[in-house]
């Protein structure tokens, strides 16, 4: 019979907000898993648990990915931990829990903090409705891609960024998205914690007099489902209401029906389309 992965999520700055549980099955498990162990050493050593600790991470993940499922298939318990927060998010733990399904091996969550879910709480932002983008990609034609598709999205937005990369991803996001409301939270659960209510215009303006400091985590306000009409109905505007009508009718609607989502699509009603085909027609 196999083991089982246990996935724990660490404190992502105060030691308090470990649980009991998680205390418990690091120093039950048979070995730990860590991202890296010269951090995760101190965590063992503050909560005194002396369970054998290997390295997981992104630059070792296909080797010791392989390792460890062959030690679960052994009928080992597997304790898997990140720097901080809970494993599987913005991590290489995604890979291994995928290969775990793969194999038929037990998979369970000791749950615990996360950066994303207390920044987002705190921001004062929409909480109901929310896209977690982690990292944006390094590559330039992948994060563009990205930022795209992140113009419309009406949900919440929620980034992590590093302090050095700060001030480029906050102007990419000014070109991109316009500004909108947003709250910045760094160092959280730590000494220094900040929870910046603001907008990405005027972030941009603070990070020119100050020097950015802290992993971050940006929560950004999603475009209104009212904004996002309006702007579709100002591109549908770029060309006549025949040549929109005819859209529709050359991909096998009827006229009818054709002028019936071409005045829904341009905020108008069917009456205004028929009276401009009148007037065509006159």
């Amino acid at each position: 019979m196999s083991g089982i992965l246990y996935l724990c999520a660490t404190p992502i700055g105060n030691l308090e907000d470990i649980t009991f549980r998680v205390i418990r099955v690091l120093k039950e498990a048979d070995l730990i898993a860590a991202e890296d162990t010269r951090n995760s050493i101190k965590l063992l050593n503050h909560f005194d648990i002396h369970t054998p600790m290997t390295s997981y991470h992104e630059f070792n993940k296909m080797e010791k990915g392989r390792y460890l499922i062959g030690q679960l298939l052994e009928g080992k318990n597997i304790a898997l931990i990140t720097d901080a927060g809970t494993p599987g998010i913005s991590d290489p733990g995604e890979e291994l829990v995928q290969q775990c399904h793969e194999e038929g091996i037990q998979v369970t969550s000791v749950p615990g903090p996360a950066a994303c879910i207390s920044a987002l709480v705190m921001s004062g932002l929409p909480t109901r409705r929310f896209a977690f983008e982690a990292f944006l990609p390094p590559d330039k034609k992948k994060r563009r891609q990205i930022l795209e598709e992140l113009k419309t999205e009406t949900r919440t937005i929620i980034l992590y960024e590093a302090p050095h990369r700060l001030v480029k991803t906050l102007d990419e996001l000014k070109e991109m998205l316009g500004n909108r409301r947003m709250t910045l939270c760094r160092e959280l659960t730590k000494k220094h914690e900040t929870c910046m209510r603001t907008t990405i215009d005027d972030l941009i303006i603070f990070y020119k007099d100050h020097k950015p400091l802290g992993e971050c985590v940006l929560v950004i306000e999603g475009v209104s489902r009212e904004e996002l009409q309006k702007e579709e109905q100002q591109n549908w505007m770029k060309i006549s209401i025949e040549e929109h009508v005819e859209m529709y009718e050359k991909e096998g609607l009827s006229r009818k029906e054709a002028m019936k989502r071409a005045a829904k699509e341009r905020g108008l009603s069917k009456r205004d389309i028929y009276q401009s085909f009148l007037r065509g027609e006159e």
